[in-house]
């Protein structure tokens, strides 16, 4: 009950979900309009409240252009499957604070769904999996986001 009172406070979407206030990882992704299908992606699983608690926690947040890349039924289909659309958005996220800094000492990094995701450093250029780190170090109360320009699907 203390840590409900302790959520930042929400506001209401349009469609009546709650989207979260404040500086906390949910709310900056509700807050941010590059984000917009991210958000879509986190109410759909039922994440807002995981995203919006104590953390801390480390998200490698795909872009709506990211989003993009995916053909749009695999998607549609994501969306509509909330226990996979759960995995995959749980693949994006290590639990823990992980500054820029300490990702690229990295060669691996376990997953809040269990599976590890690749790091490595090519050109300068932060790489997750097959994803590039486009902006880092966004600062959140329960964590730091770290921007992506491709949606990484975990291992089947």
């Amino acid at each position: 009950m203390l840590a409900a009172l302790l959520l930042p406070s929400t506001v209401v979407a349009g469609g009546g979900s709650a989207v979260p206030s404040g500086r906390t990882i949910a709310a900056i992704v509700a807050n941010d309009p590059n984000f917009s299908t991210l958000l879509t992606a986190v109410q759909a699983a039922g994440l807002v409240d995981t995203l919006n608690g104590a953390g801390p926690y480390t998200v490698f947040a795909p872009t709506n252009a990211a989003f993009a890349k995916l053909p749009k039924a695999d998607l549609d289909a994501l969306l509509n499957n909330p226990d996979q659309l759960r995995a995959v958005l749980l693949y994006h996220v290590v639990p823990g604070r992980v500054t820029s800094g300490q990702v690229v000492k990295l060669s691996s990094a376990t997953t809040a769904n269990g599976a590890d995701i690749a790091i490595r450093t090519m050109n300068g250029r932060v790489m997750i999996n097959d994803a590039t780190v486009t902006r880092a170090d966004i600062a959140a109360s329960n964590g730091v986001i770290h921007v992506i320009d491709s949606v990484i699907l975990p291992p089947q």
